[in-house]
């Protein structure tokens, strides 16, 4: 093979490059099926034109990897296909709520491609995940700005700060069960109302497959998940609510009722395992990690349990049905 533009030496993928460029390949394909029928559904034209840029993005992605695939004899995911959108179906979701799917996208985009980018040797591949992160920083600052100016992004909490510099001085700062607890602090306020309002789109999205779903036992599934999620919910609002914080909730998650689904039950399950699930754990880890109260610990640790215990459920169902695509494996040695 030739060596790249700069005469650098020609470097063998790794096996950290093949999986994270398989892994693109699948949420771009995935991302690319939505947004075909978000812009043909769109009738808001500077949400049109977001949806618009995020969809060439995607099919540059594609075009880009399928290069790479084929010069290094690698065999194409197949990924998502035409057959998994139906573009002329009628619309589903209202303007706002397709506003909200790609705020969603764009959050996955940075929490997936920095630590793609953290494993890359190539220059190529390295370029593709650094342009993505370009991207990804560049659209979700106007798809912010646009939210804000149609008066529909949900805002965290703004609280009072105290100014003075402390230090914890006992055990009891820790407490959270017993009484006499301390008040949040701004990271574990953080946290909470980042999940909680994840937990409304991912609601919301769960009611929409669970109407859309073709399979009985997918429409089954989505109900779980809209009933796991509203205890999500319950659980961490019962905290917000001790401590008198507001947290700003989305009116317009309208969906319409329609016989005919736009999205294939496959390209449903995926989303709701790898956008709701794989993104739901980061940020559950994350506030974890930064949340020192006895009580929120344990709640994040029970949702935890029970988000893996369903996701791994959603794993079993798409193999199930044979939708579930292997990621690249290493030839058998044994002989």
């Amino acid at each position: 093979m030739s060596h790249s533009e700069n005469d650098m030496p020609f470097i063998e993928l790794t096996s950290n490059e093949v999986s994270n460029l398989w892994s693109s390949y699948l949420k771009s394909s995935m991302e690319l099926r939505l947004f075909e029928y978000f812009y043909a559904s769109t009738e808001n034209n500077e949400i049109k034109q977001v949806i618009e840029k995020m969809l060439n993005q995607s099919q540059n992605n594609l075009n880009e990897l399928k290069e790479i695939y084929i010069k290094e004899n690698l065999t194409i995911p197949l990924g998502f296909t035409d057959e998994d959108v139906r573009v002329d179906a009628l619309k589903v979701f209202s303007d706002t709520f397709i506003l909200y799917f790609c705020f969603d996208l764009t959050h996955l985009s940075m929490s997936t491609y920095p630590i793609a980018i953290s494993d890359c040797t190539r220059n190529d591949v390295r370029e593709h995940f650094q342009k993505n992160i370009a991207f990804s920083v560049k659209i979700q600052n106007e798809i912010v700005d646009l939210m804000l100016s149609q008066g529909v992004y949900l805002k965290h909490p703004q609280v009072a700060i105290d100014s003075e510099v402390e230090f914890a001085d006992s055990m009891i700062y820790l407490n959270g069960f017993f009484g006499g607890s301390r008040p949040l602090n701004t990271a574990e306020i953080a946290n909470l109302s980042r999940i909680v309002h994840r937990a409304q789109f991912s609601q919301m999205v769960f009611v929409t497959f669970n109407k859309l779903a073709k399979a009985k036992e997918l429409k089954q599934h989505f109900s779980k998940g809209r009933d796991g999620i509203k205890k999500v919910l319950d659980s961490l609002q019962e905290v917000l609510d001790k401590e008198n914080i507001p947290i700003s909730a989305s009116g317009d998650y309208n969906i319409s009722n329609v016989e005919m689904s736009p999205f294939s039950d496959k390209l449903m399950l995926f989303f709701a395992n790898t956008c709701l699930g794989i993104f739901c754990f980061a940020m559950i880890s994350q506030a974890m990690t930064s949340s020192l109260r006895t009580d929120i610990h344990s709640k994040l640790d029970k949702i935890s349990d029970d988000m893996k215990k369903y996701y791994g459920l959603g794993l079993l169902l798409a193999i199930k049905e044979k939708w579930f695509e292997q990621p690249p494996q290493i030839v058998n040695r044994e002989v």
